[in-house]
């Protein structure tokens, strides 16, 4: 069959689709910019696809928050995907989570998705990437894809290698960047990869044998590796995230090498466990294992700014901050498995919630290449930090957002940085789609909601109803810096005290209402409103039964309001604009029919998901036709 050639062009080109690649490119679309997302799988999700397994951890840690207080779980895109899987997926199916996320891309008009294309080339002219080629050989297709912006999401950096963009690979010294926790002489070391694998536990015993080419382990072999331990991430309905080699070998080229010796790996401690360890595993089978590694680390860019270990331990603020970070910084021996007399990890907390820039996100050779992931500029030490998968979606979701109104605006993307008008609009963008960024208020002159009076039906001390426009939107403040108080929150100086949201009286019941009031009449369009969904907790899809357990799993978080309806003051009269049943998303978008004039509107809550009280953080009001993207 004859190669077909096809012609593309867009605003913005994503090329891979894990969490970071997804989110970016929902993210342009959904701000107006016509894109395309390049997918070199079958399915969606990189790292946290059915293909891998691993669950989708970020700022907030492994550990549980505290409620109304430190709430560190992030926002936006991510958010709306891990709402989306507890309710929609309390089967807790792999194959749910490729699906949502195939769903959303397929949902947004301004997305094309292209599955199983894998970049191959890339056409640069002097400082400008003017196309890329693509190539899907199981519909013998080659596309030449021409776009104003080029994202590398693809984790290896393959569009940016491709093009010639700078890159790093390995660890730094402790010199060159000043670090402490990084090794006395640089290497091309890296963290390893890993197979993941899940079992199941049977009524009868379960025989297992393994193939001549396995592995073999023992129990002196494995000592700093804990297995078969219920209540966390180390049963064995999971498999381990420890079962980690390659990262002494080039983690890109000996990709076949690496997957193969995983295999013989997993092989070898499957049979350990069944046959020889003191784990009751008699009656435990293997239902599934990987076969794709699940890849820790291989390029990293060379971007504006390089991200380091003083930059999140001594929590720099950075005008351009699109993201934030928050998990340890975690580093692995390269030796993975076979580092027998070392951990398998070494995990240094950071003391507070760290701001990821948008220049370590915009490349130093070329004017119009941006990436999200775990490739963007950060040295190994900073990388060990940024590179979970819930941190790169929030990257990716700044990205994308950033990609858009350089196009809007027709700016220029090596000058977005230093630019405080640009950055600031960026900011209140993410803001309002509910990103989570240090020391960032709304800020928004079109927000009507903002100049509005507020009253409510009850309110308690710790949550005044004229907390809805405030500005703020989740509790975060951190008064110290202890490492053990995780998850980690805010500086004290970046975000300030208060639940920051309207907490209706319980005594009072339901319906609780809330009303924005203006002294003149007011032209409303739009209305959107930002919800409670237990921010402090641990939620995301997982294997692992014991993590799993540790969440609201299953069914909406019972902190959201579930029915509500909203309310206009109509030549003296209440009128009811909309009603909403059985919501369960933490953010939520309502363009009226008809715009409305009016000079108050009310949010009448019925019902929440659990909880005996109403909770709302913020109400916005947008005029008619000025509620899309970006300020003027």
């Amino acid at each position: 069959m004859k190669t077909t050639q096809t012609q593309l062009r867009c605003d913005v080109l994503v090329a891979g689709g894990g969490p970071a690649g997804v989110s970016c490119a929902l993210a342009a679309a959904r701000c107006g910019s016509k894109t395309i997302l390049c997918q070199d799988r079958p399915v969606l999700g990189g790292n946290a696809s059915s293909e891998v397994r691993m669950h989708i951890v970020g700022a907030n840690g492994m550990s549980e928050g505290l409620p109304l207080e430190r709430e560190s779980r992030e926002g936006g895109i991510v958010e709306e995907i891990r709402l989306n899987q507890c309710v929609r997926n309390p089967q807790r199916s792999p194959s749910m989570m490729d699906l949502e996320l195939y769903d959303l891309c397929r949902q947004e008009p301004n997305l094309e998705l292209m599955l199983n294309t894998t970049v191959t080339q890339a056409k640069a002219n002097g400082r400008q990437i003017e196309s890329i080629t693509a190539k899907r050989p199981s519909t013998n297709d080659r596309f030449e894809i021409s776009a104003q912006i080029f994202v590398d999401c693809t984790g290896d950096g393959t569009l940016g290698y491709l093009a010639g963009a700078a890159f790093s690979m390995g660890r730094e010294s402790q010199a060159e960047y000043s670090e402490s926790l990084a090794p006395i002489s640089g290497d091309k070391k890296t963290l390893g990869s890993t197979l993941l694998f899940q079992a199941r536990r049977y009524p009868v015993p379960m025989p297992f044998s393994a193939p001549p080419w396995a592995r073999s382990f023992s129990a002196e072999s494995l000592k700093f590796r804990p297995f078969g331990r219920p209540g966390g991430d180390l049963n064995l309905e999971y498999g381990f995230w420890w079962l980690e080699w390659g990262g002494e070998l080039d983690t890109i080229k000996d990709n076949e090498i690496i997957r193969d010796e995983l295999l013989a790996a997993l092989m070898g401690v499957w049979d350990f466990i069944k046959n020889h360890s003191e784990v009751d595993a008699e009656n435990w089978a293997l239902e599934w294992c990987g076969f794709l590694p699940g890849k820790r680390e291989s390029r990293r860019f060379i971007g504006l700014h390089m991200l380091t270990e003083s930059d999140l331990m001594q929590n720099r603020a950075f005008q351009d901050a699109i993201a934030t970070g928050g998990w340890p910084i975690d580093t692995h021996p390269p030796g993975g498995i076979d580092a027998v007399d070392e951990p398998p990890c070494d995990q240094r907390p950071v003391p507070h919630l760290y701001d990821i820039p948008l220049s370590s996100c915009l490349s130093k050779d070329f004017d119009n290449l941006m990436f999200a992931g775990r490739n963007i500029s950060a040295t190994h030490i900073a990388f060990a930090s940024t590179r979970v998968m819930a941190t790169c979606s929030a990257v990716g979701q700044g990205v994308g957002t950033a990609a858009a109104y350089t196009i809007q605006r027709k700016t220029v993307l090596p000058d977005l940085p230093s630019d405080s008008e640009s950055v600031f609009r960026i900011r209140q963008q993410l803001l309002r789609d509910d990103v989570m960024l240090l020391g960032c208020q709304n800020k928004d002159p079109r927000d009507l909601a903002r100049k509005a009076s507020v009253e409510a039906s009850s309110e308690l001390s710790n949550g005044p109803a004229n907390a809805v426009i405030d500005g703020w939107t989740r509790a975060l403040r951190s008064p110290d810096s202890n490492p053990a108080l995780m998850p980690i929150g805010a500086p004290p100086d970046r975000f300030p005290d208060g639940t920051h949201r309207w907490i209706s009286d319980p005594a009072q019941g339901f319906p609780a209402w809330i009303s924005l009031s203006w002294q003149n009449q007011v032209a409303i369009g739009t209305i959107e409103l930002t919800f409670d969904t237990g921010l402090h907790r641990l939620l995301t899809l997982s294997m692992a039964d014991g993590y799993t357990e540790r969440m609201h799993w299953g069914e909406p978080q019972p902190e959201t309001i579930r029915d509500y309806a909203i309310e206009a003051n109509i030549d003296g009269y209440w009128e009811t604009i909309l009603e909403v049943q059985s919501n369960y998303q933490r953010r939520r978008h309502h363009r009226l029919m008809q715009p409305i004039e009016t000079s108050s509107v009310r949010i009448q809550v019925y019902n929440t998901n659990g909880i005996d009280h109403a909770r709302l953080l913020e109400i916005r009001a947008y005029p008619p036709g000025s509620d899309g993207p970006f300020l003027a």
